[in-house]
């Protein structure tokens, strides 16, 4: 049964700091909103919005599953529960040259190794391009959701080695050198619109793009974001206090966590995480 809304009151459960950033990035989207997928955490918080308050999401993964409703969390695009509850499947070129690049999919959910001040993503090298550090996964479909997709969420832990000043590669372009970059390239979508972090939200500044801190989670501090950012980040003139999970939302993730888990094979254990505010 899905729970249509999240009103009951806020939990005394413990709860981890990972399991308030899906919720949050879960708050983000509504029925309304047609989502691109991805796999890890985007994947829990867009399946778990539709168990929440967004029962009329249409999710779509980069395979070609169009309104896909899984019972458990797929372990990859490619897995058949994705296929199986969809309401149709195409190919992954009528996916991207019909859905995605005709403008028909209004949030695509992103992450990756690096992001910068200006919402850039980097998940191709760390390092020099031509003598890499560590060479990562790389781009995917990522780029095409970055610049087609209305708006973008991204969702990532926060430390300084993964909030930089400026990615050592620009896999999936956000708001490039900020201000108007987007726009001068010919890009007419809006872009990073909202970041979810383990610590706090973020959006663009309106003018800038830079990405300006606009609420804090529960437990966490100004001086902890401060440390967790490469470069001197911003804080809204009014910055709001993200709200606690509700017992709803915590009982939900966790029931959709523990069943995946077993449909998967693995070994369930306890979900409660660390205290408020802390990293799991």
């Amino acid at each position: 049964m899905f729970l249509k809304k999240a009103e009951s009151k806020v939990v005394e459960t413990e709860y981890s700091a990972s399991e308030m950033m899906t919720i949050a990035a879960a708050r983000a989207v509504s029925s309304q909103d047609v989502c691109f997928v991805g796999i890890g955490a985007r994947s829990v918080a867009c399946n778990l919005a539709r168990r929440l308050q967004a029962p009329g999401i249409t999710l779509i993964y980069e395979s070609g599953t169009i309104g896909t409703e899984p019972d458990v969390l797929p372990l990859s695009i490619g897995d058949p529960e994705l296929c199986e509850t969809a309401l149709t499947t195409v190919s992954v070129p009528e996916m991207f040259q019909y859905w995605l690049q005709g403008g028909r999919i209004s949030v695509g959910f992103l992450g990756g190794a690096q992001v910068d001040r200006y919402a850039n993503i980097n998940s191709t090298v760390i390092g020099d391009y031509q003598h890499p550090r560590v060479r990562l996964p790389g781009a995917g479909g990522a780029p095409e959701i970055a610049t087609s997709c209305r708006q973008i969420y991204i969702i990532m832990r926060q430390s300084r080695r993964t909030f930089i000043p400026k990615v050592d590669f620009i896999t999936s372009f956000g708001h490039g050198e900020g201000g108007d970059h987007r726009r001068r390239l010919g890009i007419t979508t809006e872009g990073p619109t909202l970041v979810v972090t383990d610590l706090c939200l973020m959006r663009p500044d309106p003018l800038t793009k830079e990405l300006t801190v606009v609420s804090v989670h529960q437990g966490v501090t100004r001086e902890q974001i401060v440390e967790a950012t490469g470069w001197p980040i911003l804080f809204a003139a009014d910055v709001a206090a993200t709200p606690p999970p509700t017992d709803i939302e915590l009982a939900t993730l966790r029931d959709l966590e523990q069943r995946t888990k077993i449909a998967h094979g693995q070994q369930v254990v306890g979900t409660g995480g660390s205290r408020h505010g802390e990293s799991s």
